[in-house]
């Protein structure tokens, strides 16, 4: 095996590890908010929501403020004390 070879083996090493450290961390916090926490509907801002919905894939999508079908996550209690908050996705 030539030089260029063994460096590139090594750099795709380097890369995998820290995808996969990545993909841990990111699972990792996911189910933390998961405990301490619950999904609140209708009070993201166009941009700023959390995951997928009905209208995209992924979070930073939502298209305008308050839109019904877009989440955040909140401190578990405190989506129905937050004005146009809600625990079930507004059609």
């Amino acid at each position: 095996m030539n030089s260029k070879a063994i460096v590139h083996s090594a750099l795709a090493s380097v890369l995998s590890l820290g995808l996969l450290a990545a993909a841990g961390q990111a699972s990792a916090a996911e189910e933390d908010k998961g405990k301490g926490a619950e999904k609140c509907y209708g009070i993201v801002k166009a941009g700023k929501n959390d995951c997928q919905t009905s209208a995209h894939a992924c979070a930073g999508q939502a298209s305008k403020d308050g839109q019904g079908d877009s989440w955040v996550y909140v401190p578990k209690g405190s989506c129905e004390k937050i004005v146009d908050g809600s625990l079930k996705p507004k059609v």
